[in-house]
């Protein structure tokens, strides 16, 4: 009982999938393995179960994930389960990589013989191999001393096995029993393919043919089927979609019967597998019997009668039940055409005529009407091996007269099919597969029967299905009619199986079992044998030729690859800077001529000579050249890389010089060191000059060496390592060896060399580390100024009459130089001034208001000369001091590149929106009085050298040297997590003025031209910085207050994002990032961005998009409201009354919660950043007073006209379902009695065809209130249908019907409710005779 649990609780638990791609150097081509696990399976189990799939020693490789193949492999000995591993379950795929392990391929398992077995007391058994010794266990197709090797050696079975596309097993299953039917096979080999007349990749016949040629034929452990796929005209997708291995067999006869049209084989399939029954009625009173011939290819058997509890217990029982005639009786009566009168009859089938091949099929899969799912019946059925099918045949009836009719049984099958056995769904406790048993007796009845049957039958395929009606895996075991041994044909796994002991009822209810038998007629003059290679026809025989040919071409090809190198390869290009590529070199190809190889592959011809090239081991991630290969220019790259490797734990780098240079050796030990010199005095930081040194030098001896190849002297030298980023440490200690300090393979060192009494301080206080420390935190941004009003140019020309020269302060400042703290003062003095002479010269104290609902504010463009003579000359007063800090401080360091971080900070904004409004009619009132890019024309002032070699005229507020240590504020937990952070602190002063860090900005060059140059402003910026001091910074440039614009982040994807945390950094930010400037308000704190759209419910499209607002917390509905009726009424033309609109929640196009007057944003209502609402115009006064009560749209649907009519909205005071029956009685016609209501289903507005309303939603639930299922109604905004149901529905003739379908077809289109509802959507199998599905071009 114990295991029995452990069985029933690993069928319930999550399971998780996972496909695994051998790329091991042991395989030729890439195989592909798929395990279906519980989620609790350790990672070591996990190794377990893909050595013993694989057929690798467990340990002898690697796992990793395959879509980050560079991460650490899998541990081999964790304990942590599949879900704590981060493995994903609930059917979605998780991809892995069995990589070699160390460089070394996986080692083979041996074979050992797995039997041995008593044979006495046992039984014949069809089935996998078990697994640990278990008896019978279905829970694997091998034991754990089985093995197989490469997929170029046959198994010892001599058969060749099938691979699994994904979820093709059901086909393999298929294929393979078609192959072991000789009389098929043989059949399909003397069928001859034309290829003048069809083209061979769409024609399934000689694809199959192809098919079965290499499954007798080949030398391969498997072989593919994706180009019988292929002729099927699938697509890859159908490799992920499971079908029912019948369905699949009655739609391949079907397509083989239409290709097989005017030739010899057309009436193979009815030959070989056709029957005929005969379906009748009796009558009981006269004897007049009414019947008809159907044919059949397969005969379904029930597994348990509907209703029954117990199921038939053998095949035997279920032909005799299937056979059984009823009686129809009382209301079933039949019209009997001699009696003239209903009479009582009987009903049934008699079989007249069994064809050659029986195929049976188990209905396995049946639907539970109690939970209304579908069931798998996993009930014990057995079948014999040879079946007596003359007690089930009328051979009376066989001269019976025929007509031409047809039945069609099948089975309803559902789920998933994995591609291997689900044998790791019930680990080992899964054991005996009860519903596979061969009883040689068959039926007691039948033992007592001496005489030999002429319809005796025997069987030879069983195709099984292991898992549940959800998912599951089918394979195939097979009887050879050759010698008669029975092998399991699993994908690509074949094996023979072997005899059990008899253990049929543990554990009880198996999920593997039968699903479909087929028997052979025991005959001898039909029964034939395979073809023998020799007796193939002609053109069989070419085909096989071809195949072994391609075959052998293919095993070169792949030894040919399995001999080659594959290694990444780098190469600084003269033209093309760093470039990448992968080389393949034979490894019995010397360095020579891989380098030759390389020199073709970088395309350095015309460009460098051969001679001034090498290859050099290298290590892309560190940036470091491990060694050079001097006199080893003969030796093969086999050698030299360490053997042939599926991946490599260095790279090769194609190292180019002058023709007047010579390369310097890198010896095995050195280590790269990168040094910059830094100059004090211009405040620069030269481009890195490469050392190699050793890990045993000391300081001492290190800057002698820096001294050899800079010059500088070594006395005075200050050497500072950058550890990691930004981590500086001075190297003081002239004895301490470079390994003590941290040094690493590649290493980044400052040095410089002055006298300056700058090393006399303390280091985090000197000029050094302030430059040091500006440089490792300065990017390089490229900001995009919104539009410029015409009278831009004008104002910066006129600013530059009014601030006089530029040159005379540059030079001024020169002659009397002040120190940085003075000027840096000074700088904030002047952007304080200017800040607030901004602000004045906005518009009035609406623009101050935190919950002003307007996107801008409105801002009074200073019309008045002296307005905006002062204000211009402000902006020329701050540039004179620009010039001043340029000439103290210089033009500063060049951006560091900074790693690309997720830039988590960021609240979302609708960029589409934004777009339509940036250039708005405030939009030019704003920049008509811009101070905008001032700075960039003034050509007067000389060029300062940058760090990174540019020339700017600059604009700097620099930085104090150490972050400013002030009072950190502190808010509340909503706020916080809204992103709404003011730009003021709780005293009232800007943040910006808390400290301030290095800002310098340069005109847009030529090589940023992805932007118009003359909108783009490239600012040099201390990532420190706050949002709020970089828009503060941003002021002059953009022509207005901080307040007044927003800064949206640009992504790759062209996506933009508004930046709103204040109080964050640009931290995230990386060199090269693109910025967004948009006019209009920025937020405050406690405010909130809102999208308004306006609820139109008897529209088409019932969601309309009218403004962006601002809420802000605390504020109540109708405040908003309020504020929100003038900004449309401005900017939609909608003159509304505020108590004739209501504001309510929006959930994607669903409208939700009636939001009442009185509530509170933030207490009653959850608000967040780019919040959407619904603003909903009424007809009348607003009737939801209480949150009690519940506002539901209804629409009444008219069986008789076949119309839905409008929305109208009925407000409830409870949740009682009689009370919405009389609301809906008072706003129709209809009386209570009559009226039947059922709920919408999916998104609104609820649309379905009116071809399908009234049969399809559930009408009148049985239920009192509204908020139990299946109704759940418990929000506002529930759709509910309504009607009369005394009214019949409309007759409509075939056409009328067609008619009205085309047209709701095209409506629910255009509304995106095309599809009817479905709780799952099924695929049906499809074969494609024209090589490929047509396409629909209506199709979504």
């Amino acid at each position: 009982m114990k295991r029995l649990s452990q069985i029933q609780n690993a069928a319930e638990e999550p399971r998780v999938l996972c496909i695994i791609q051998d790329i091991t150097s042991a395989k030729t081509v890439n195989e592909r393995l798929t395990l279906n696990l519980p989620a609790s399976t350790t990672l070591s189990k996990l190794y377990e179960d893909v050595a013993h799939k694989a057929g690798y020693v467990n340990g002898t490789f690697d796992l990793a994930w395959g879509n980050t193949p560079e991460m650490a492999p899998l541990d081999h000995s964790s304990e942590m389960s599949l879900s704590d591993s981060a493995f994903e379950p609930g059917g979605k795929r998780n991809f892995l990589q069995l990589t070699d392990k160390d460089g070394e391929q996986p080692q083979i398992a041996s074979v050992t013989d797995s039997s041995g077995m008593d044979d006495s007391s046992q039984e014949r058994f069809i089935g996998p191999l078990p697994r640990d010794g278990t008896a019978g266990c279905s829970g694997d197709y091998s034991s754990p001393s089985y093995s197989y090797s490469s997929i170029l050696n046959k198994s010892e079975t001599g058969y060749v096995g099938l691979v699994n596309q994904a979820m093709t097993c059901y086909l393999n299953s298929l294929l393979q029993t078609l192959f072991m039917t000789p009389e098929f096979r043989n059949a399909l080999y003397n069928w001859e393919f034309e290829e003048s007349e069809e083209d061979p990749v769409t024609s399934i016949p000689y694809q199959l043919q192809r098919l079965f040629v290499l499954l007798q034929t080949s030398k391969k452990r498997a072989i593919e089927t994706t180009d019988v796929t292929r002729s099927f005209g699938w697509d890859s997708s159908e490799a992920w979609q499971q079908h029912d291995v019948q369905e699949l067999c009655r739609v391949m006869f079907d397509a083989l019967e239409q290709k097989w049209k005017q030739t010899e084989q057309a009436d193979l399939i009815n030959q070989l597998y056709q029957g005929k029954l005969k379906d009748y009625v009796r009558c009981l009173e006269c004897g007049y019997e009414s019947w008809r011939i159907d044919t059949y290819l397969d005969i379904p058997l029930v597994i348990r009668p509907f209703g029954a509890s117990q199921a038939y217990g053998s095949v035997e029982e279920a032909l005799q039940a299937f056979i059984q005639p009823e009686t129809l009786d009382g209301p079933n009566q039949y019209f009997c055409e001699r009696c003239k009168k209903k009479c009582d009859a009987r009903k049934g089938l008699r079989f007249l005529h069994f064809p050659y091949l029986l195929t049976l099929q188990l209905k396995r899969f049946d639907f539970d009407y109690t939970t209304m799912h579908r069931i798998k019946l996993n009930d014990r059925m057995t079948f014999p091996e040879e079946l007596d099918m003359s007690p089930f045949i009328d051979v009376e009836d066989e001269k019976s007269p025929q007509t031409e009719s047809c039945t069609d049984s099948g089975a309803e099958n559902e789920g998933s099919c994995h591609s291997d056995q689900m044998s790791n769904d019930f680990s080992t406790d899964d054991c005996v597969d009860e519903g596979i048993c061969l009883d040689s007796t068959g039926s007691t009845e039948r033992v007592l029967k001496p005489k030999v049957s002429l319809l005796t039958f025997e069987l030879f395929s069983v195709m099984v299905h292991s898992g549940s009606a959800a998912g599951g895996h089918y394979y195939a075991c097979i009887k050879s009619f050759s010698d008669g041994q029975w092998c399991s044909f699993n994908d690509q796994h074949v094996s023979k199986t072997m005899v059990i002991i008899k253990t049929f009822f543990f554990p009880p209810n198996s999920s593997t079992n039968a699903y479909m038998l087929i028997y052979r007629l025991k005959d001898p003059s039909r029964n034939a044998k395979y073809l023998a290679a020799e007796d193939f026809p002609e053109h069989i025989k070419s085909l096989v030729q071809k195949e072994k040919e391609s075959e052998e071409q293919e095993k070169r090809q792949r030894e040919i690859e399995r001999n080659t190198c594959k290694i990444k390869l780098f190469c600084m290009h003269p033209v093309k800077m760093m470039m990448e590529s992968k080389l393949e070199v034979h490894k019995d190809k010397t360095l020579r001529e891989a380098t030759e190889m390389a020199y073709k592959l970088m395309e350095l011809e015309g460009v460098v000579s051969q001679d001034c090239c090498r290859l050099v081991k290298y290590d892309e991630f560190h940036e470091y050249l491990e060694r050079s290969y001097e006199g080893e220019e003969d030796t093969p790259m086999g050698l030299l890389l360490g053997g042939v490797k599926s991946s490599y734990m260095f790279d090769l780098l194609l190292e180019t010089r002058r023709p007047e240079q010579v390369f310097q050796p890198y010896k095995p030990g050195e280590v790269m060191v990168k040094v910059h010199v830094v100059d004090l005095k211009s405040e620069t930081i030269a481009s890195p000059i490469s050392v190699r040194a050793y890990l045993n030098q000391t300081i001492t001896e290190f800057k002698q060496l820096i001294a050899q190849a800079t010059g500088l002297s070594a006395e005075t030298m200050r050497v500072v390592l950058e550890r990691c980023y930004n981590d500086l440490r001075l190297l003081y200690v002239p004895s301490k060896t470079l390994k003590a300090e941290g040094f690493f393979r590649s290493n980044k060192v400052f040095v410089e060399s002055s006298e300056l009494t700058d090393h006399q301080v303390a280091f985090t206080d000197s000029l050094l580390w302030k430059l040091l420390d500006r440089h490792g935190n300065t990017i390089r941004l490229l900001i995009l100024l919104p539009e410029q009003s015409p009278g831009t140019l004008a104002n910066r020309t006129l600013c530059q009459k009014v601030g006089g020269d530029g040159d005379a302060p540059f030079e001024g400042s020169k002659g009397n130089r002040k120190s940085v703290e003075a000027i840096l003062e000074e700088s904030t003095e002047k952007l304080k001034n200017l800040s607030l002479q901004q602000q004045q010269g906005s518009s009035t104290s609406d623009s101050q208001k935190s919950s002003d609902a307007s996107d801008f504010e409105h801002i009074e463009s200073p019309t008045q000369e002296v307005d905006s003579n002062s204000s211009l000359c402000v902006a020329a007063d701050n540039r004179e001091l620009e010039n001043r800090i340029r000439a103290t401080v210089g033009g500063a360091g060049g951006a560091s590149s900074d790693p690309e971080n997720h830039f988590a900070c960021e609240e979302r904004s609708d960029s589409e929106v934004n777009n339509d409004r940036s250039t708005s009619s405030v939009d030019s009132d704003i920049l008509s009085s811009s101070h905008s890019s001032d700075t960039l024309c003034n050509a007067d002032s000389g060029p300062i050298q940058l760090a990174n070699g540019l020339d700017s005229h600059s604009i700097t507020s620099s930085r104090r040297s150490k972050a400013h240590e002030g009072k950190k504020e502190t808010w509340d937990t909503a706020e916080e997590d809204s992103g709404t952070d003011s730009e003021y602190d709780d005293n009232g002063k800007s943040k910006a003025e808390a400290q301030y860090l290095y800002f310098r900005t340069e005109p847009c060059s030529q090589d940023d031209a992805t932007w118009d140059t003359q909108k783009c402003l490239v600012v040099h910026v201390d990532k420190r910085i706050t949002l709020a001091a970089f828009k503060q910074n941003l002021e002059p440039y953009v022509g207005v207050t901080s307040t007044q614009f927003k800064v949206f982040r640009v992504y790759a994807n062209n996506q933009e994002f508004e930046s709103v945390r204040l109080n964050e950094t640009l931290s995230s930010f990386s060199d090269d990032n693109k910025i967004t400037i948009r006019l209009g308000r920025a937020l405050k704190k406690g405010e909130y961005r809102v999208k308004v759209y306006q609820l139109l419910v008897n529209e088409p499209e019932p969601c309309k998009f009218l403004v962006d607002t601002v809420f802000a917390k605390g504020m109540t509905v109708r405040q908003s409201k309020e504020e929100l009726l003038p900004q449309l009424k401005e900017q939609c033309k909608l003159d509304l009354s505020i108590d004739r609109v209501r504001l309510r929640k929006k959930t994607w196009k669903n409208p939700g919660t009636v939001f009442l007057d009185y509530h509170v944003y933030e207490e009653d209502i959850s608000i967040s950043s780019n919040w959407e609402v619904f603003l909903e115009v009424l007809n009348e006064p607003e009737k939801m007073k209480s949150m009690s009560q519940l506002a539901v749209l209804t629409r009444r649907w008219s069986p008789a006209t076949m119309k839905l009519g409008p929305f109208q909205e009925v407000i409830l005071e409870s949740s009682s379902v009689e009370e919405l029956k009389e609301k809906l009685c008072g706003i129709s016609d209809i009386p209570l009695e009559n009226l039947e209501f059922a709920k919408g289903r999916g998104t609104f507005p609820c649309d379905i065809s009116v071809l399908e309303i009234h049969q399809d939603l559930d009408w009148n639930p049985k239920v009192s209130t509204l908020n139990v299922w299946p109704l759940y109604i418990c929000d506002d905004g529930a759709v509910v249908f309504y009607r009369d149901s005394t009214e019949e529905p409309l007759e409509l003739s075939e056409d009328e019907r067609n008619e009205l379908m085309k047209k709701e077809s095209s409506r629910l289109l255009k509304t995106g409710h095309r599809v009817s509802y479905s709780p799952r959507k099924e695929k049906a199998l499809k074969i494609y005779l024209d090589g490929g599905p047509a396409k629909d071009p209506g199709q979504d």
